[in-house]
């Protein structure tokens, strides 16, 4: 490595998150999200250091799912959004994968399959999201249409909570969602991280944890540290010049910082390009050895600067932790208008990687 810049991945971190989450959980059993390469922190990293706590795992990509089979993870695999066509639908049946079935397009898709391999499904309900699921008052129809199909077997009934994580709550979808569920017979798998941390009715049999896996907390309020969990994901890179201000002088691209007052600005080798939000504004927290050194200025492509001025003894070659421990990664997120989950899926191929065990 040249450039300075590392992401590091603490799978000890995901296992405490997880286990704290456990001891939150009234469900039978918790599926691991790992979506989205495990929200940016490797999914077959996380599914390996996860294999002998969590009871399944839950994506999105079939090629993710195939990956964990082939790399000799034998817990079950659900795939959130079902199948995308008919190949896949008959993949599932070879790699023994569940998932999600919203739509009557899936179910055709399934019936092109073979009798001797029975897909496990997840009936998805539609209770308010309004993105994928069948409505309440066509969910029983639809079930009995898997249920006249020997390629399929309703394994589970699901929806999605769209306000788990507000003061909105879940109770109208819950209401919408609860008759459905215990007409169906089937094991209910609704609660996401804010309702397995907030909304316990919510639990049912299958739950499952996201972003808390990652040390992130899924409410604005509150910061994962407050929550017990431990950051996943350290964002660091260091100063590679120092530059002195006097009052007047302006920061990078647009002037939008302008100093008042003498200081010390660092230069850190992190951009945009490596997946740092260019429209985190002024301020947003940032550390060198736990004291806070905070952005200023636009963030540019290759660099992003920070003010070193109450910190004499950090200069070139000082590592700065651009979210982590330190620079709580929802505080980060806020600076820049958006959510910890995309600050976590969007950290850049470029960056190396560091995963520690």
């Amino acid at each position: 490595m040249t450039r300075p810049i590392r992401l590091e991945i603490s799978l000890p971190a995901i296992r405490h998150n997880f286990l704290l989450t456990r001891r939150h959980s009234q469900a039978r059993s918790l599926f691991a999200v790992v979506k989205a390469n495990a929200y940016g922190h490797g999914v077959l990293d996380t599914a390996k250091a996860l294999a002998d706590l969590a009871d399944g795992f839950a994506l999105l990509n079939i090629e993710d799912a195939v990956r964990l089979r082939e790399a000799g993870l034998d817990k079950p695999i659900a795939l959130l959004e079902g199948p995308f066509d008919a190949a896949e639908a008959a993949a599932m049946a070879d790699y023994r994968l569940c998932g999600a079935i919203h739509s009557q397009q899936q179910m055709d898709w399934l019936a092109k399959g073979s009798a001797k391999r029975p897909v496990d499904v997840w009936l998805k309900v539609n209770s308010g999201m309004n993105r994928l699921g069948f409505r309440p008052e066509a969910a029983i129809a639809a079930q009995a249409r898997l249920a006249a199909l020997p390629q399929a077997r309703a394994a589970a009934i699901m929806t999605h909570f769209a306000t788990a994580d507000d003061d909105y709550g879940v109770a109208e979808q819950w209401q919408r969602f609860l008759p459905v569920a215990a007409a169906s017979g089937l094991p209910v798998s609704a609660a996401n991280s804010a309702a397995l941390l907030r909304h316990p009715d919510t639990h049912g049999d299958i739950g499952r944890p996201g972003i808390v896996l990652y040390g992130a907390s899924p409410f604005e309020d509150r910061a994962g540290a407050e929550l017990g969990l431990r950051p996943a994901m350290t964002l660091s890179a260091d100063i590679i010049a120092v530059q002195q201000l006097q009052p007047g002088d302006a920061v990078g691209y647009g002037r939008r910082f302008i100093a008042d007052r003498p200081m010390r600005i660092g230069v850190v080798a992190c951009g945009y390009a490596d997946g740092y939000p260019r429209i985190a504004a002024n301020g947003a927290p940032a550390a060198i050895d736990g004291q806070a050194c905070p952005l200023l200025g636009r963030v540019s492509m290759d660099m992003l600067t920070v003010d070193i001025s109450r910190l004499p003894q950090a200069g070139v070659g000082s590592r700065v932790e651009l979210w982590g421990p330190s620079a709580p990664i929802e505080k980060v997120a806020a600076a820049a208008g958006t959510i910890s989950y995309e600050l976590m899926c969007a950290a850049a191929p470029r960056v190396p990687r560091v995963v520690r065990d």
